[in-house]
């Protein structure tokens, strides 16, 4: 099961750096652009991440991860003003997400935790984490490439390059890593 806990940091790893790269192509004032009233900015996407992440991750194995003090409903308040501030919350997030998986021992995995007083073993929870973030983190990615367009610089494999891709991966023998280390 070790191999399930450094799959799955690679894992977050991977999502981490498709926004990192996101935020790389955006200039300042359009990480607060929204297509429309009920839509999300990467702004706000980034402070509900942030207090997401802070939840569920501090104190991990031992209380409820839907903390008393977080505000969930002010996290999609569209009030981050500069890149700084977005940069910032973005990494203490994930940075309390590290800071509690990268700890974890193989016994650990069956351990129950809770959010919401619903009984999560610790898999249950990280890959309810995982899907939540992958979701938050290609909308992410889609804001960017709709405010870059014809800007966008790929962050996998750029359209009309999957046969030049794959024969580079095929040249090359059969081999068990994660698809992450590539980046």
């Amino acid at each position: 099961m070790n191999s399930y806990l450094e799959s799955i940091r690679k894992q977050f790893e991977y999502y981490k750096i498709l926004g990192d790269k996101t935020f790389e192509q955006i200039t300042e004032d359009k990480l607060f652009w929204k297509a429309n009233e009920e839509s999300n900015s990467i702004a706000m996407i980034v402070k509900h991440l942030n207090g997401n992440m802070l939840s569920r991750w501090t104190d991990f194995l031992n209380s409820d991860g839907e903390k008393t003090w977080r505000k969930r409903d002010e996290e999609f308040d569209n009030d981050i003003k500069t890149k700084k501030e977005l940069l910032s919350k973005w990494n203490e997030g994930w940075d309390c997400l590290f800071n509690a998986i990268i700890p974890l021992t193989e016994n650990d995995l069956e351990k129950e935790v809770y959010i919401r007083n619903m009984g999560h073993s610790v898999v249950e929870a990280i890959n309810r984490q995982i899907a939540h973030y992958s979701y938050h983190v290609g909308q992410i990615v889609f804001i960017g490439k709709i405010i870059q367009n014809e800007n966008w610089n790929s962050l996998s494999i750029p359209k009309g390059e999957s046969k030049k891709y794959n024969k580079e991966k095929f040249s090359k023998p059969k081999r068990k890593e994660h698809f992450t280390n590539d980046l």
